[in-house]
């Protein structure tokens, strides 16, 4: 798993986190600096000398800054309290603002943080982007709670300990002024939501009928009539066409996006009440783009129910690289019925729109057998009976490459009832249970087999249950291993050379319980990473509320499994050669996450069992521990 981080505001250099207990002062003016005052700017501590300049402004104006291309990535200053071993109490305001003003040639775009103490690792800080053009002038402002507009750490506003202003590595000089830094707002306040990222989740998934309150601005006919109508309290909406013309209705959110993520997909109960068959489509849309479109056919005076699904309706060509859909359930903008052109005048009514989990069909063979032919045999399986981990199959502890704020311990690997669970809990330890190493306030188990047991090709499958905590990231993946006799533990696991991480499923919880991400990554992870996949494949719950997932690796072909249903097929010579181990692990955090929610732990990703075979034309020797 790559660790996707916004590396670009984390600089170390920036972060000289105070050692030792740090007392907290309460500032007595609402100018957090008065950088009026001459002598000023020697509070702000540069972090790149050889790129940064720190002087005061003409007439007292300001503290100008000067950066020049450099080694540092993110060159800038930090303000700290007076005193060392200090910090700023701000709790009786809401926001710390930063006003710059551009006096250079260069737009220059700008960053400003406001922190608690901390390990920087563990994102302990609040922080907001400015862009100011030469001669403007621009204000920065921080939300104590909020990280780019958006719900970030929960920051103490009692223990603030600096406010870093930076920019990233600048190819051309840069010159702005610093004409203020102040404080202000209420307690709790926030950054006003733009009305795109508005999230209304419908009541039951009913968007329209038994309940529903659609108004009228909601529904959009292009081509058509479309008219809300209302009986004792259902809603329906109806759609007339005229002869000879097509068109499209639309029901849409009263404000930015449905959030549809605890559904997989939205069904239409639909009434001709015309005299002439209707024919068209039905699409969900979003800010990833559209479902799947679901041919709609209602004969005249007839009635229809149509399924619009958020994955796939059916399977992709095997020599597309990336499949799935683009539809972004935590984000659906519209529903949409578009109708062909017809000889006649059309009439349909919609009845219901309503997002649900329909049920699965699973497949007799998952579980018991791998897909496809041929003689297969079981090379390694845990069902997690009994109280405790086998750990000649498993290891509990390795490096967190990922999040940085948590600690993985033998106390979070749980085994019960049948099913092993990696629980995430906000509680304060060492990581790998190792007081000689660093500490972290949230904790997690972890598994692997890595120099215990490997395979080249097989069938891997595992049975899983999410969490519903926002913030995490768990996974069921391998990496390569090529032995002992391969050196160090990045020349054994690289992915160069034949070597492939497979992405088995890959999950943020921000996306719901039943979406997650399939992808290959190889030659590395820096400049020469290559990678694809999707990150729109939807899959159901079982009748106990499990999803089973898997993939059949073989010499050039790699072919991924939902609850039975091929998700992703990829074809190429490129595709994975060397042994590999599997991976059940769960951190914070991810590329496309909400900020973890204290109040929603602890929460677990639970599995079943893991089951991985071998096919007789692909066995090796056996995969010993090496």
């Amino acid at each position: 798993m790559i660790p996707s981080v916004r590396s670009w505001c984390r600089s170390a250099t920036l972060l000289a986190i105070l050692a030792g207990p740090l007392a907290a002062v309460d500032p007595t003016q609402r100018p957090l600096v008065d950088i009026s005052q001459p002598g000023s700017e020697a509070r702000f501590i540069n972090n790149a000398a050889e790129q940064v300049t720190i002087a005061r402004a003409a007439n007292n104006a300001g503290i100008d800054i000067a950066i020049k291309p450099g080694s540092n990535g993110y060159p800038g200053v930090a303000i700290k309290p007076e005193k060392d071993g200090e910090t700023w109490d701000l709790s009786k305001v809401g926001h710390v603002a930063v006003t710059v003003t551009n006096t250079g040639s260069e737009t220059v775009g700008f960053s400003v943080r406001v922190d608690n103490p901390g390990d920087w690792k563990a994102n302990p800080w609040n922080g907001e982007n400015g862009n100011v053009k030469p001669g403007q002038t621009k204000t920065c402002v921080v939300y104590f709670g909020y990280s780019w507009g958006k719900k970030g750490f929960a920051l103490d506003p009692a223990k603030v300990s600096q406010v870093l202003i930076f920019t990233g590595n600048p190819k051309k000089d840069l010159a702005f002024r610093i004409d203020s830094i102040t404080t202000g707002g209420e307690p709790g306040e926030g950054p006003a939501i733009p009305a795109d990222q508005v999230r209304v989740k419908p009541k039951d998934g009913i968007i329209l009928g038994a309940g529903s309150a659609l108004e009228a601005a909601q529904v959009e006919g292009k081509g058509v009539a479309a008219t809300l109508a209302a009986d004792g309290g259902r809603q329906s909406l109806r759609i007339a066409a005229e002869a000879g013309k097509d068109g499209r209705a639309t029901i849409k959110p009263t404000k930015g996006r449905w959030a549809l993520q605890d559904h997989l997909a939205v069904r239409l109960k639909l009434r001709n009440d015309g005299a002439a068959a209707v024919q068209g489509k039905a699409i969900l849309e979003s800010n990833g783009g559209p479902s799947d479109a679901i041919p709609v056919q209602v004969a005249a005076g007839a009635s229809a129910e149509v399924v619009v699904p958020f994955g796939a309706a059916a399977h992709v060509d095997p020599e597309v690289k990336n499949s799935g859909t683009r539809y972004t359930s935590d984000a659906a903008s519209a529903v949409v019925l578009a109708l062909d052109k017809g000889d006649a005048a059309r009439s349909l009514v919609v009845e219901e729109v309503v997002a649900f989990v329909p049920p699965q069909d699973i497949p007799a063979w998952v579980g018991v057998k791998p897909p496809g032919d041929g003689e297969w045999t079981k090379t390694f399986s845990d069902e997690f009976d009994g109280t405790a981990i086998d750990t000649a199959k498993w290891n509990i502890y390795t490096e967190n490459y990922w999040d940085k704020r948590t600690h993985f311990t033998k106390d979070n690997v749980i085994v019960s009832n049948g099913t092993v669970k990696l629980r995430y809990e906000k509680k304060t330890g060492y990581h790998n249970d190792d007081p000689k190493r660093h500490q972290t306030d949230y904790a997690c188990g972890f598994l692997d087999t890595y120099g215990k047991w490997t395979q080249r090709y097989g069938y891997f499958e595992a049975r899983m249950k999410t969490p519903r905590a926002p913030g995490l990231w768990p996974a069921f993946w391998t990496m390569p291993d090529r032995g002992v006799e391969a050196g160090e533990q990045w020349k054994r696991a690289s992915t160069h050379n034949g070597g492939m991480e497979l992405d088995i499923f890959e999950h943020l919880t921000r996306w719901g319980p039943w979406r997650y991400n399939i992808a290959h990554h190889w030659d590395g992870y820096q400049k020469e990473h290559k990678a694809n996949g999707t990150s729109n494949a939807y899959v159901g719950p079982d009748k106990d509320g499990f999803i089973t997932i898997g993939v059949l690796w073989e010499p050039g072909r790699a072919t991924y499994y939902g609850n039975g249903r091929v998700m992703l097929r990829w074809e190429n010579a490129r595709v994975g050669s060397v042994q590999s181990y599997p991976i059940l692990y769960m951190v914070s955090g991810g590329w496309d996450n909400s900020p973890l929610d204290d109040a929603q732990l602890p929460a677990d990703f639970e599995v079943d069992w893991i089951r991985i075979w071998q096919r007789k034309d692909l066995a090796e020797a056996p995969a010993a521990a090496k």
